[in-house]
């Protein structure tokens, strides 16, 4: 039995979680996140891995409507997404910085105890966690689609080896870079954090709305 398809079909899948993960626009926002709400590495890990899961199952769902729809209309379908991902990037990196400089208005350079500062909300975490876990890898839809005349043991096996990479490859450098920003100082723009925070995320999302990777 020559299984030289399905290795390749397996090993495509894998090179498509790690190298489309390593995009900018997908671990960007979570290190300066991490950077400045001083993340731990665990707390960091934990983001990085739930937007990795969301970016798995996003591109496992467009698979589903590759088979519903056809191939063209699915992948019109993720680069619809993806676009709307860069805009809710914009939108998002946006909200932080003028929250942030709203806020520094308000109360001047220190944060009351009741008064946390806009990355460091529950909701904005968790919005930009959505954010990029709800854009597809529309490259890794063929090599689905591909394989389903080999059966569901070999779809399974890429699923699970698609999502491993995705999240590892999530994790590896959402944390070590983020531990790197941390050691980086902002010196007197250090109070400005949060609006370079923001408008660091607002301009990834823009580069990668005018130039889309897909």
């Amino acid at each position: 039995m020559n299984l030289a398809p399905q290795v390749l079909l397996v090993s495509a899948v894998v090179a498509v979680g790690v190298l489309h993960t390593l995009v900018p626009d997908h671990w960007v926002p979570i290190a300066v996140m991490a950077r400045q709400s001083r993340w731990t590495r665990a707390q960091t890990a934990r983001a990085a891995g739930f937007a990795g899961l969301g970016h798995t199952l996003s591109t496992l769902a467009i698979g589903v409507v590759v088979w519903i729809a056809g191939v063209a209309i699915a992948a019109r379908f993720g680069h619809v997404v993806s676009l709307l991902s860069s805009l809710a990037l914009i939108g998002f990196g946006l909200w932080i910085a003028v929250a942030a400089v709203l806020e520094l208005r308000a109360h001047g350079h220190h944060h009351s105890d009741e008064t946390l500062p806009p990355t460091d909300r529950p909701s904005a975490r968790m919005t930009l966690l959505l954010i990029l876990g709800s854009s597809p890898m529309v490259e890794g839809i063929p090599a689905f689609f591909a394989a389903a005349r080999f059966g569901a043991r070999l779809l399974a096996v890429m699923a699970i080896l698609f999502a491993a990479s995705t999240i590892v490859t999530y994790v590896v450098l959402c944390v070590y870079s983020g531990a790197a920003l941390q050691r980086f100082g902002l010196g007197k723009l250090e109070p400005y954090g949060e609006v370079l925070s923001g408008a660091i995320i607002a301009v990834v999302g823009a580069v990668f709305l005018i130039w889309p990777i897909a």
